[in-house]
């Protein structure tokens, strides 16, 4: 288990999917505002990547949020897009509607940048999200990522075109234990 300060992240249990089904996927408006792709329904038992950590793929690595006393299910977060050439990724997490605004998301994203340097030894992590996502932008600002720019109108979300940031954070500049 990879360990912030109050959650950490571990591999996906069989126990999780319904919780994560319900909570976070079956959420049109959630899932639309997270994804890069249009809303669909995942079937029960579906392979779903987004749902079941697939071991095959070296470039996407899957994880639930858990919190540490206790080790109740706060969520998911993902290094995804591993580029092992360029030695890059993005980071993305979700987080149960019951466990948002209680600061998981700065510990959460702490935690995917000490597997990407420390674990993966990789060279950069990205954050592109919606530009209304505060929450997001907080947690990728509160551990060092820069914002590096704005693309306009490149998310097409329920009927509307939204901007989106693209965030970096490189090893070097990279501070363990500096989020606010």
């Amino acid at each position: 288990m990879i360990r912030g300060d109050r959650i950490g992240l571990r591999a996906r249990h069989e126990d999780d999917i319904p919780i994560l089904r319900t909570e976070l996927y079956d959420d049109v408006v959630n899932s639309a505002r997270a994804e890069g792709r249009p809303w669909r329904p995942i079937t029960p038992g579906s392979k779903d990547p987004r749902l079941v950590g697939d071991d095959s793929n070296p470039a996407h690595v899957p994880f639930s949020v858990v919190e540490l006393e206790g080790g109740t299910l706060v969520g998911t977060a993902t290094l995804w897009g591993i580029d092992t050439h360029n030695r890059c990724a993005y980071v993305g997490l979700g987080l149960l509607p019951s466990t948002r605004g209680k600061g998981y998301g700065t510990d959460v994203v702490a935690a995917l940048c000490h597997y990407g340097f420390v674990v993966r030894g990789l060279h950069r992590l990205q954050v592109e999200t919606l530009s209304d996502n505060t929450a997001m932008l907080r947690a990728a600002e509160r551990n060092g990522f820069v914002r590096e720019g704005v693309l306009r109108s490149s998310a097409w979300v329920l009927g509307e075109f939204l901007d989106q940031v693209v965030l970096g954070l490189l090893a070097r500049d990279w501070k363990p234990g500096s989020q606010a």
